[in-house]
């Protein structure tokens, strides 16, 4: 069975990922344009430019910043085409420009000190996984910026993987498509994704963290916006007129059980959590994002955070508040139940490549629960990166090459099994 050379994946994931992280994608939660940024574009226009370079010639990055490539099959059965997919957008919540990514040869155990901010340490008493990386290489930013191995670091594998696939046409497969997408991160990665146009069966997205584990489950995720009307008048002559909205939402967010924080949550178990306040006298706009494994539980976040707004606006004369609520995505689980060969057929490459497959829920969201939902079954496998949205952040060059052997092993599987 033909399979992937360490020498030759490790120098071209590692190399794809340290050029692409020092690109600046962060995505803006407030913002009108596709993409949100139009830094994204930079690199998407950089990856298709190297799709063709590799020999991809339908590579293209259309109106939306999808960008678009096709590997064409190298076997004469008929195999369901698969599709492989990742974003190019970091997080809002760190900083994402300059970034200046480190490699730490043959971790030892030793505390990781980022060295522009020394308060910045990854040790193995605060990040269990990294206790498994002894020996490893390590790749962390210099403590002042995230990393942005979510999702580069799945953009590399992928890219990785084209590039040995394309070199070795002695490697049974069937047709392959490549998507790499914008705003993941605020939600709008796939909102212009035209399935059809696609065209595959089943998709893969490549933005998991532990090595083995492929994503079955994801949260349910909602957002939802609550406005305190109050009113505003000067200061100076305030006296049974004013009533200030920042402080009725700041009595209305102490009064939220701390229970229903991620802080205090794990598991399957839901979260309510405020990420944003946007502020004046007159009024004040809370912005939530709320999580759960079932829709009920969705819907119970809802009510509750509704029933406690109401509750403190009766608090305050002449107050008045009103609610929002915007749909997320969902758990893909119960699409991907309908089809279990598609991970089926994910746990064996991860099999084969020498590890014992995961089956885990994830407690976030991808690109794939609403691509499921939009008629293209994709689940998510691992990237080898930890520590997502974080200047904590930071991955493990070897589970990167796992990550490629898988995908090359996971396009023989579907060939094979047709």
């Amino acid at each position: 069975m033909a399979t992937t050379t360490p020498s030759t994946t490790r120098t071209s994931v590692l190399e794809r990922f340290l050029r692409y992280v020092r690109i600046d994608t962060q995505s803006a939660l407030q913002s009108d344009t596709t993409p949100s940024t139009l830094k994204q574009l930079v690199l998407l226009d950089l990856l298709a430019e190297e799709l063709r370079a590799i020999g991809l010639t339908d590579a293209v990055r259309g109106e939306f910043g999808h960008v678009l490539a096709t590997i064409p099959a190298t076997t004469k059965k008929r195999v369901p085409v698969i599709g492989f997919v990742a974003h190019v957008d970091t997080s809002p919540d760190a900083d994402g420009a300059g970034v200046k990514p480190i490699v730490h040869r043959g971790y030892d155990g030793r505390d990781i000190v980022l060295p522009d901010d020394p308060s910045m340490v990854l040790r193995e008493s605060d990040i269990p996984a990294l206790a498994r990386q002894r020996g490893n290489d390590i790749v962390t930013a210099s403590g002042t910026t995230l990393l942005g191995a979510d999702d580069k670091a799945g953009v590399a594998e992928i890219m990785a993987a084209a590039e040995w696939l394309v070199q070795h046409p002695e490697i049974p497969h069937g047709p392959i498509r490549i998507a790499f997408t914008p705003d993941e991160e605020v939600g709008g990665g796939v909102t212009h994704f035209d399935v059809a146009a696609f065209g595959a069966f089943c998709a893969y997205t490549v933005d998991g963290e532990e090595r083995g584990e492929v994503d079955t489950e994801t949260f349910c995720g909602d957002s939802m916006n609550v406005t305190f009307q109050g009113f505003g008048t000067h200061p100076g002559f305030a006296k049974g007129r004013l009533i200030n909205s920042i402080k009725i939402a700041a009595d209305f967010i102490t009064r939220l059980p701390k229970q229903r924080s991620p802080e205090t949550t794990e598991g399957r178990e839901g979260y309510l959590h405020p990420v944003g306040i946007d502020a004046e006298i007159d009024h004040t706009t809370v912005r939530f994002i709320l999580r759960d494994f079932e829709e009920r539980g969705l819907r119970d976040s809802e009510a509750l955070i509704e029933r406690t707004a109401r509750d403190t606006v009766a608090a305050w004369p002449g107050a008045s508040m009103s609610c929002k609520v915007t749909e997320g995505y969902r758990n893909f689980k119960t699409v991907l139940d309908a089809h279990p060969e598609i991970v089926a057929n994910a746990c064996e490459a991860i099999r084969r490549a020498g590890m014992e497959p995961v089956q885990a829920a994830i407690r976030g969201g991808t690109d794939g629960s609403r691509l499921s939902f939009m008629g293209l079954p994709t689940p998510n496998l691992f990237t080898g990166g930890h520590n997502y949205h974080s200047r904590h952040e930071w991955v493990s060059v070897q589970d990167m090459e796992k990550a490629v052997e898988v995908i090359v092993l996971l396009c023989q599987v579907w060939e094979e099994r047709a």
